[in-house]
């Protein structure tokens, strides 16, 4: 008789707060290099930018970021974005089609879809584009291409070494972050991004490395680009009692904007798609739009740190914010809908911070103050990230003061998006890919529920000296289609169901040969009723079996089982606890 133990397939799970073990260490060290790439790359990207803009706009090689506020309306304004969208084209056509749009969906797209590989490709033709389009007038930031970009770079440190999707996934987002800190100085609010939009989780695994490249990125900025806030502000106003209401409302007119702003935008994304011409050619015709409102409104075009800097110091007039304000919208809105290549987030500054301002001049304080709050808003809304919003706000100025505001302001339009729009700016392009993406994060409810609560107790089980043909007996006039066989001490040795008795008929019945002979599975995987349904979930797919032996974990012994069927009552019992309301505090009439 060939009777064994039953033994679990992957080991007794310990259970802890956390599921960590010494590889993060190994990826903490990974982030430092990441890190300092992605700082390097920040630096280039700027440079790069700046390198572009000096030789389109004043012929001349430099590296110093300018202002477009000095160049003359011409023709050569409208005919520089149009080359750029061209050449952009192109690029995208012949070199990656990844470099289209602002970047942190295709970030996205990698993490979740391809296995957080990024091609050499995009590592390099993202920057070079990015500046392409921002150094020939493009309303874009310098944000979504770092993303991108040190995404890239954390990818490819990654594919060197034996990693797993989780880990890879874990150094593409530190080479982001640590890119976004070394551009605006906003460590914090790059880790609160990278939670918010990227990672999907928080774990130690995760968030860890990605911090470690952060700091590294803290460490080496002051030397390449600066330190301090990139827009130094201290103006905040004493506000009345009432006056979180109003920032609040401020807010909740920031979301209806941005929520005008993401429909306009993918309206004008699905006219693009109905044009009779090839998507190479889009980029050009939206940097004809970008030239005519650089005719407009020269500040409009280009990086526009410089507006920023202005509606937070006061130093601008009433008609300029509203003229920056609507051509700024309008031509990001087409360029970036037209596939060219740039980031959001200045952008976003930039129309938030000028619907904050218009509001400023009729409320309290300086119209800088409402700006910056406008910027909050507009970033917590589009994005939608609230305290990624309000951090960076703070850390964009220094001014820790203002954050109660900033959150009231943040939320506010946060609380506006998600009720208005299925999608975000960024899910919208992943979802019209087919590719469904939720933001909630939440415990699984696997995670706390124990076999113990859901197990069947009551089994019914054949011995395993049973002879085959009583076996066959007993499963024909049973009810159940499968019976645990248990050895003389009451442990399960395995499983016998209605298509062995199908398979021993066509083999003649197997005389009087007994069950455990036929049966008995020395890796039959067992649980523990101490154990949470997830490790159930587990064993069930490595093993490809559908229900799993409770068994004592001194002795061995069948204490009951655990099916599919008992695992999906776990999911609708956390589904009724989400949707069932009951007032328990009111008189029931009979």
């Amino acid at each position: 008789m060939r009777v064994t133990k039953a033994t679990p397939a992957a080991g007794r799970r310990v259970l802890a707060d956390f599921r960590a073990d010494r590889r993060i260490l190994l990826l903490a060290a990974m982030a430092v290099v990441i890190g300092a790439a992605g700082t390097v790359a920040a630096w280039g990207l700027l440079a790069l930018i700046a390198l572009v803009t000096n030789l389109v706009w004043f012929g001349r090689i430099d590296t110093a970021l300018v202002s477009l506020a000095q160049v003359k309306p011409s023709w050569w304004m409208v005919a520089a974005p149009i080359l750029g969208g061209l050449v952009i084209g192109l690029m995208a056509r012949y070199g990656s089609e990844k470099i289209r749009g602002h970047g942190i969906p295709e970030a996205i797209e990698a993490i979740l879809i391809g296995g957080s590989r990024m091609s050499p490709r995009v590592a390099v033709l993202k920057p070079v584009s990015s500046a392409i389009s921002i150094g020939t007038g493009g309303p874009f930031g310098a944000e979504g291409p770092i993303i991108m970009t040190g995404g890239a770079i954390g990818s490819l440190f990654a594919q060197f070494f034996h990693l797993s999707a989780a880990e890879r996934k874990t150094l593409l987002v530190a080479g982001a972050a640590a890119g976004m800190t070394a551009i605006f100085g906003t460590p914090v609010a790059a880790i609160l991004l990278a939670v918010e939009l990227l990672l999907f989780e928080w774990r130690p695994r995760s968030f860890i490395p990605v911090t470690t490249a952060v700091v590294t990125a803290t460490i080496l900025r002051p030397a390449l680009l600066g330190a301090g806030p990139l827009f130094p502000f201290a103006a905040d106003p004493v506000l009345p009692s009432w006056g979180l209401v109003v920032c609040a409302g401020l807010g909740a007119a920031t979301g209806l904007l941005s929520c005008a702003l993401t429909s306009l935008l993918y309206a004008l994304e699905d006219r693009f798609e109905h044009l009779p011409i090839h998507w190479m050619w889009w980029p050009a015709l939206g940097g004809l739009v970008v030239g005519l409102g650089g005719l407009i409104e020269p500040r409009a075009l280009g990086v526009g740190y410089d507006v920023i800097g202005d509606l937070l110091g006061g130093h601008i007039v009433l008609e300029a914010v509203l003229t920056i304000l609507i051509v700024k919208a309008v031509i990001w809105l087409v360029a970036l809908s037209s596939g060219t290549s740039g980031g959001v987030l200045a952008p976003l500054l930039i129309i938030g911070g000028a619907m904050g301002w218009l509001a400023g001049t009729a409320l309290p304080g300086e119209p800088g103050y409402w700006a910056l709050l406008g910027m909050a808003a507009m970033l917590g809304g589009t994005m939608p990230a609230p305290l990624t919003g309000a951090l960076f706000a703070v850390e964009l100025t220094g001014d820790l003061h203002a954050l109660p505001a900033l959150l009231a302001a943040s939320v506010s339009a946060y609380a506006v998006t998600v009720l208005l729009l299925k999608r975000s700016i960024l899910t919208e392009k992943i979802a019209r890919r087919g590719q469904h993406i939720t933001r909630e994060y939440g415990i699984d409810p696997h995670q706390f529920t124990r076999v113990s609560e859901v197990m069947v107790r009551t089994v019914e089980t054949l011995p395993g000296h049973l002879p085959i043909r009583e076996a066959v007996a007993v499963l024909e006039r049973g009810q159940h289609r499968a019976y645990p066989v248990i050895d003389e001490a009451g442990r399960p040795v395995g499983f016998v169901t209605r298509a062995d008795v199908l398979l021993w008929g066509a083999e003649g019945g197997l005389g009087e040969d007994r069950l455990s002979e036929q049966v008995s599975d020395a890796a039959l995987p067992v649980i523990y009723p101490e154990d949470v349904t997830a490790h159930a979930i587990e064993l069930m797919l490595a093993s490809d079996r559908g229900r799993l032996p409770v068994v004592d974990p001194a002795s061995g012994a069948l204490l009951g089982l655990v099916t599919r069927r008992d695992l999906l009552q776990v999911q609708a019992s956390f589904s009724r606890a989400e949707t069932e309301r009951r007032a328990y505090f009111v008189r029931r009439r009979a």
